[in-house]
């Protein structure tokens, strides 16, 4: 069974490339798309020079929203979702995809090693945890990673990518209430770290506020 893989992309030229190479020698991986979500930096141009399939999306529209058209030109039944920064390690992504490929879960998530450097302080973390559990009855620690892989027939039923912060959140929450199978795995990765300066807690603060409007959707709307 052969996987296809998503990478949304905004300004991210310093790393693409070894996001690209590391996954060059996964065989069941046939496919590499970048979604290349109105970078200003050569993101674009890398990207197609280390092979992979390029999507242009004209003005910076949101991951969410670089995902779904990403999915419009996927072609086998396996989806893996990369995010751009995570360099050479997304080699690891073959630890997601082989439970998805052997029938033993129909998404898996990748758990993260913890960091030693101090970044946030885990407000965002534990509104997504509390929030998913509140919402589906499961208890979830990976809510926000973005490394996933998916039979494609979930993501088919998915009803809405949200366009923010809040998109792995309001996935999640789906596919847990939808009776899918999703498990979560432990991964060597490592991507950009935010820390604790004021652009970091600028980042938070969007990523909180998101997040709090998707489970507020969720929670008080048809959109569950």
């Amino acid at each position: 069974m052969s996987v296809s893989v998503l990478i949304p992309a905004f300004n991210e030229s310093n790393r693409i490339v070894d996001t690209i190479r590391g996954m060059e020698n996964i065989k069941e991986i046939d496919e590499i798309i970048v979604v290349n979500d109105g970078s200003t930096d050569d993101t674009a141009d890398k990207a197609k020079k280390a092979g992979a399939k390029l999507v242009n999306i004209k003005n910076n529209s949101g991951k969410g929203k670089a995902l779904k058209e990403g999915l419009k030109y996927v072609k086998n039944d396996v989806v893996a979702f990369i995010d751009a920064d995570v360099g050479l390690t997304s080699r690891e992504v073959i630890k997601l995809i082989e439970p998805v490929i052997n029938g033993e879960a129909d998404v898996t998530v990748a758990r993260f090693p913890k960091v030693n450097v101090k970044s946030g302080f885990g407000f965002v973390k534990r509104l997504a945890k509390y929030g998913v559990k509140l919402l589906t009855g499961c208890d979830f620690d990976s809510t926000l990673s973005g490394q996933r892989v998916f039979k494609k027939e979930v993501l088919d039923k998915i009803k809405r990518f949200y366009s923010g912060y809040g998109i792995e959140v309001g996935m999640t929450i789906d596919i847990l209430n939808m009776g899918y199978k999703i498990k979560e795995i432990d991964v060597d990765m490592t991507h950009s770290v935010t820390l604790r300066d004021l652009k970091g807690f600028i980042h938070r603060g969007r990523q909180f506020i998101d997040i709090l409007k998707v489970l507020f959707i969720k929670a008080f709307f048809k959109d569950r």
